[in-house]
């Protein structure tokens, strides 16, 4: 992943990021105004700022402001790294004790939430330069490796291993991935479902064939002992 900018300076490369993530962004003037990622990030890192200065009220307020204009919920004391982008973002919840990688990619309906069960450190903490699907929900205080990637949809709800994929519901880890080099082909994804189907499917079809040559070998055996007591 490219450094675009020095970390001291997490609000620009918030901006600059999004031309290297995004085909669509096409000025700084539609990114500035039309995209809620970039502004919901912008609104956390002031709502985490004064969090982290115990300042009451004031981060929550903020953090809610911003999800009643761009439909996405940070609570302040979520810690996100730089260039952090959230694409399109609608849905996007993103719990008080998770912890967000340098160079992650999270789209739209995405829960980085705890499971109910837990105090404490209870949200996922996910590396650098991760991906995390449409509609992925990462729960409890579980680690997301760097330059992992969640398919959409995916339940995820154990450990994912750096550089590795994980879909389905609940969710499997499926193998290496390169997120520089193909970020999330969701095209390209493994169906679980399907190549276990399709392993049954083969498998009974092994079976009777075994079976249909055991009929025939018992057919063949039965005609040679008739025609041996009738001889």
């Amino acid at each position: 992943m490219t450094d675009l900018v020095p970390s001291q300076w997490p609000l620009f490369s918030d901006f600059a990021i999004i031309f290297e993530r995004d085909p669509a962004a096409r000025s700084w003037l539609e990114v500035l105004c039309c995209y809620p990622g970039l502004h919901a990030v912008t609104a956390h890192r002031l709502a985490h700022w004064l969090h982290c200065r115990h300042i009451p009220f004031l981060p929550r307020l903020l953090s809610h402001l911003a999800r009643c204009f761009t439909g996405i919920e940070i609570h302040p004391g979520a810690q996100l790294g730089v260039a952090v982008f959230i694409d399109h973002g609608m849905g996007v919840v993103i719990g008080e004790t998770a912890v967000v990688g340098d160079y992650s990619l999270i789209y739209q309906g995405v829960t980085l939430g705890g499971t109910g069960k837990e105090t404490g450190k209870r949200h996922p903490t996910v590396g650098k330069g991760v991906v995390i699907g449409a509609g992925a929900n990462v729960l409890g205080n579980i680690h997301i490796g760097n330059h992992a990637r969640i398919g959409a949809g995916s339940v995820v709800l154990h450990a994912v291993p750096a550089h590795c994929t994980a879909v389905g519901v609940p969710s499997r880890n499926v193998g290496e991935c390169n997120t520089t080099a193909a970020p999330l082909e969701h095209g390209h994804l493994p169906d679980l479902e399907a190549e276990t189907i399709q392993h049954f499917w083969t498998r009974i079809q092994r079976l009777e064939d075994q079976l249909y040559h055991l009929k025939l070998s018992a057919h063949s055996s039965l005609t040679t002992l008739e025609s041996s007591s009738h001889g």
